[in-house]
């Protein structure tokens, strides 16, 4: 098969070679376990780099179109039977951008999942969730924590919502709307307006270069600190390990508690993960949020909330009624790709990315 690219072409050389690869496996012309040239040919006849062909050919890797074997080169591993077909963009519509192309979690490898799930869980999916949540999915998430955050808690302790939105809803009914609930200024501004709705008084703190300022902490009456630790939205400010042992211990001296919102944390540079607020102090005073929208997809609107030892009797007196507001097939599919290892090759394929650039 002859492939070509355009330097007029709104796509990078690479895309371009990309999409014209994926089709060419989804639609047979390369059929499963067949060899595709070698990188060195392809570059020949595209008149493109060997680094093009082997960033095409990596991102194919990543999606599971393809695999690599030391070598012998790339074989296809795409199979009809296994696979929904992914459609080209037709007409005028916008592209995205190449960091959302190659951030977005593999469409084979979910389309994959959701078929294993269908068929292996077969009814359990019409089945209704249990109120916090599939006990499958809640084991799942208590390994991946303890696995890659340093957070060891019992799957007990795990509340699954559609989306932290929802989660802060309950954060009030279960706390209390008579508190003061204080939140860094500037901050992602619907935060503020869903605490709003449920009636809470909302106080801003000032952000300094490490998290908010001592006299912001001190001059609140809030009982209850609602943080971003990690790349608050939209200062980009990541609190210092100094400023989050200060949030700790300002929560301890008021007898209140931290809302820890730790949305898009996976995806830090560092070798390492940032150290959460909850692994700091697992037992009183620290509610660790997180939700899958930006690791896996938007249209993915699944959350879940960690809660300290000390308030999951109080949670399900409370608020323990509430029906869980996740299907269980999104639920069976996460748990999947949390157990099976599918969730944290992605995390670390994207971090490697932006750590080249």
């Amino acid at each position: 098969m002859r492939h070509r690219t355009e330097k007029d072409a709104p796509q990078s050389a690479y895309l371009q070679l990309y999409h014209q690869l994926r089709k060419d496996i989804v639609s047979g012309v390369y059929p499963n376990g067949k060899k595709l040239p070698s990188k060195r040919l392809l570059a020949e006849q595209t008149g493109v780099s060997i680094i093009t062909v082997e960033h095409a050919y990596a991102i194919l890797c990543d999606e599971g179109y393809v695999e690599s074997r030391e070598r012998s080169g790339y074989f296809v591993s795409y199979s009809a039977a296994d696979c929904f077909p992914v459609a080209e963009p037709t007409g005028t519509r916008e592209m995205p951008s190449v960091r959302e192309l190659v951030d977005d979690f593999p469409f084979s490898v979910l389309a994959k999942t959701m078929r294993r799930v269908l068929s292996e869980y077969g009814e359990r999916i019409l089945v209704k969730s249990p109120n916090n949540g599939c006990i499958e999915l809640r084991k799942a998430i208590a390994a991946y924590l303890a696995r890659c955050r340093g957070i060891y808690v019992a799957p007990s302790q795990i509340v699954i919502g559609s989306g932290a939105e929802y989660l802060y809803g309950l954060i009030v009914q279960l706390l209390g709307r008579e508190r003061v609930f204080a939140l860094e200024n500037p901050s992602y501004e619907k935060i503020r307006r869903v605490y709003l709705a449920n009636g809470v008084t909302c106080d801003m703190l000032r952000l300094g270069r490490d998290g908010i300022r001592t006299s912001e902490l001190a001059r609140t009456k809030a009982s209850v600190l609602h943080v971003t630790p990690f790349h608050s939205f939209p200062s980009g400010i990541t609190a210092s390990a100094g400023k989050r042992s200060e949030y700790i211990r300002w929560a301890i001296e008021r007898g209140g508690y931290i809302v820890e919102d730790d949305f898009d944390s996976e995806f830090t540079l560092s070798s390492k993960a940032e150290d959460t607020l909850f692994s700091l102090e697992p037992k009183c005073s620290v509610l660790y949020l997180n939700t899958f929208t930006k690791t896996i997809a938007p249209s993915m609107r699944l959350g879940y909330m960690v809660l300290p030892e000390s308030l999951v009797d109080s949670f399900e007196k409370t608020v323990g009624f509430y029906s869980c507001t996740v299907p269980v097939f999104e639920q069976y599919v996460l748990a999947e790709l949390l157990s099976n290892g599918d969730f944290e090759r992605h995390i670390n394929r994207v971090r490697r990315r932006r750590r080249r650039g």
